[in-house]
């Protein structure tokens, strides 16, 4: 592994473990053992960082899916599922960088606000595959019943996924008869 992805790699334990805006540079660094000019170097600020950590955390979720060997709705959750046994139940890093972003880099937030879109469309897409059809609407619902469970997973543990799962398959029942 070259030393950039050392530094993603150990950076995205860090952050999921104390947060992004709350830790000095230092203590990101310690598991790649790099230096801060290290850091200037491949990232150009600790911001540069934090999108790298977080666009390759997106990455890393949708190449997940898209490997799974379930295209449907209820294989989403089912990835949540072992995401969650791999990563652990803190809730979603995306929406924990632009909380503690939002109002301070604008990047940061677009670039949160771009992967959301792109994961929504994959249920919109999805949804089309299992109805033949479009719903824009049934797709933002399930989509909301997986952030949900998301963010629940942080405080309530992982066992909620399976009640998310339950509840989007009972969302998408009545639109398969339609």
């Amino acid at each position: 592994m070259d030393k950039r992805n050392e530094i993603i790699t150990g950076a995205m334990r860090t952050f999921e473990a104390q947060g992004f805006r709350g830790i000095g540079v230092d203590a990101v660094l310690a598991p790649s053992g790099a230096s801060t000019r290290t850091l200037y170097k491949h990232f150009g600020s600790r911001d540069g960082l934090v999108l790298a950590v977080i666009e390759e955390r997106h990455r890393a979720f949708m190449d997940r899916l898209a490997a799974a060997p379930d295209g449907g709705i209820a294989g989403l959750f089912d990835e949540l599922s072992g995401w969650l046994d791999e990563f652990g139940a803190s809730g979603c890093m995306l929406l924990r960088a632009h909380g503690e972003y939002a109002g301070s880099n604008a990047e940061i937030a677009a670039c949160v606000r771009r992967q959301k879109t792109e994961f929504l469309a994959e249920f919109g897409r999805r949804i089309e595959q299992a109805l033949g059809r479009q719903d824009e609407a049934l797709a933002i619902q399930i989509w909301l019943l997986f952030e949900g469970a998301t963010a629940a997973a942080g405080v309530m543990g992982a066992q909620v996924v399976g009640p998310a799962k339950e509840a989007a398959e009972t969302l998408l029942a009545p639109a398969r008869s339609e």
